[in-house]
């Protein structure tokens, strides 16, 4: 990011320097206004400072109404409780919080069983800010374990690349660049929408440090056939003695697949698969932010990526991007564990993709639109408007529309090779209810009613760049 070069460039488009402070709020001896973009001189009143902050997050959206987000928007009353009580642990002191510690180690076994590791007790992981950390960690453990190998070989080390889906979140897009290893993007296609293991084979080479495989494409939801993935990596092995392993990131789909499609193959089960991260905050179902990552064993993850630290009066293991992070969203995500169960987990995704199915079925049968994909897979969905329906509005005005009744519904084109597709998705989180559900499709059909009635094109389009949300 870039300062802004004048108070006309700043994000709110605000030109004013000073808040001006509500007579109602302002006390004896109080200040009446305070600076925005610098310190304050003097203290302000708690309950001044308060409703100043409050009343400016007022400006944001109603998060439930945020279809645009998989992170979770919404939990009970007693996971509040706990998000208050344990606001000032900090997850990474160990030592001074040691249940907390122990109750993540429980977390991620509950993962690792979860997803059929080997031998659970065997297995590596760690709690991490979000998907995007977890991702980071589990592309550095690839690379790391391919030098090794490399070394071990006397060969060169120069030049590490990773084969993934042109629809990859941006999270990898940066792992790339930050940890300089080079991005080969398999190209998505109306056959292929979603990396399949087709022309695998052209990606691969000796200096592949792994293959990602995507369980819930951000785009529209899809999960990628990672047993497909997998045998043709065995494909590549057999003809070239190249031994490629597979990360699965599970963002949203590590935490539906084993509720809502228990018998797929995607996991541990699957050799190949060398690791597996997820948000907690996504279908998790715990506020932002908390990820995980877990590695099969204890040999996918390298022993010098591990650091002993001594912190705070003791010695601790830790493998991390950040250091200092809050500790109340691993207590959630535990407390939602015990709270819910395999029952309650299945109950709550699967009424999630129901919600998701209802919404699906509702817009496939407008003449407007043409489903992309049925959310079969997570409880996500994205469809387009028909070829030859209009000249006269888009899928862009449709979003704009949507946005003043409260709903946040993103329009955005495909990835490369797609980019001439444009979509418009709809992500179901746990709390949209049916009833929502059914206004929104309500809101939807009005919008497209008065956008029908348009006698010309509306002017200026807004055409966004790939959405990586």
């Amino acid at each position: 990011m870039t300062p802004a070069d004048d108070p006309g460039d700043r994000p709110d488009g605000d030109q004013h320097e000073n808040l001006d402070i509500s007579p109602m709020f302002v006390r004896p001896g109080g200040v009446t206004e305070i600076p925005k973009f610098s310190l304050p001189d003097k203290q302000t009143l708690p309950d001044t400072a308060y409703q100043v902050v409050h009343d400016e997050a007022m400006l944001d959206g109603n998060a439930r109404l945020n279809l645009a987000t998989f992170v979770s928007t919404w939990m009970d009353d007693h996971a509040r409780r706990i998000y208050l009580e344990s606001a000032d642990k900090n997850m990474i002191d160990k030592d001074e919080y040691p249940a907390t510690a122990a109750i993540e180690e429980r977390c991620w076994r509950i993962l690792a069983d979860l997803w059929h590791a080997p031998d659970p007790k065997s297995a590596v992981g760690t709690s991490t800010i979000g998907s995007s950390e977890a991702c980071m960690l589990g592309g550095l453990a690839l690379k790391r374990a391919w030098q090794h190998r490399r070394r071990a070989a006397g060969q060169s080390t120069e030049r590490p690349n990773v084969v993934m889906s042109s629809a990859v979140q941006v999270c990898w897009e940066k792992f790339c660049n930050y940890f300089e290893v080079e991005a080969r993007y398999v190209p998505i296609s109306e056959d292929h929408p979603v990396l399949d293991g087709h022309r695998l084979a052209e990606y691969v080479d000796e200096n592949t440090i792994g293959v990602i495989a995507i369980l819930g494409v951000t785009y529209t939801g899809m999960y990628e056939p990672v047993t497909q993935i997998s045998a043709a990596l065995d494909d590549i092995e057999r003809d070239t003695g190249l031994d490629v392993a597979i990360h699965v990131d599970g963002a949203s789909g590590a935490m539906v697949a084993p509720f809502a499609q228990p018998d797929l193959v995607w996991d541990f089960t699957l050799p190949r698969v060398h690791s597996i991260n997820t948000s907690g905050h996504k279908y998790g179902l715990v506020y932002p932010g908390v990820g995980w990552v877990v590695w099969r064993d204890k040999a996918a993850l390298p022993d010098d990526l591990v650091f002993t630290v001594s912190y705070l009066g003791g010695d601790m293991p830790t493998f991390a991007l950040n250091f200092s992070r809050p500790g109340a969203q691993v207590l959630m995500q535990y407390y939602l564990f015990l709270r819910l169960g395999r029952e309650g987990f299945t109950a709550v995704q699967r009424a999630s993709l129901d919600v998701a199915q209802y919404l699906a079925d509702g817009i496939a049968e407008l003449p407007a639109f043409e489903l992309f994909n049925h959310p079969t897979d997570i409880p996500v969905f994205a469809w387009k408007l028909r070829a030859g329906y209009t000249d006269n509005w888009d899928l862009y005005h449709l979003s704009d529309m949507l946005r003043e009744s409260g709903w946040l519904v993103p329009a955005y084109p495909m990835p490369d090779d797609l980019t001439d597709v444009t979509v418009q998705r709809i992500v179901v989180r746990n709390g949209l209810s049916m009833d929502l559900a059914g206004v929104l499709l309500g809101h939807i059909r009005d919008a497209v009613d008065h956008l029908d009635q348009l006698t010309g094109p509306i002017p200026d389009s807004r055409r966004g760049e790939s959405f990586h949300h």
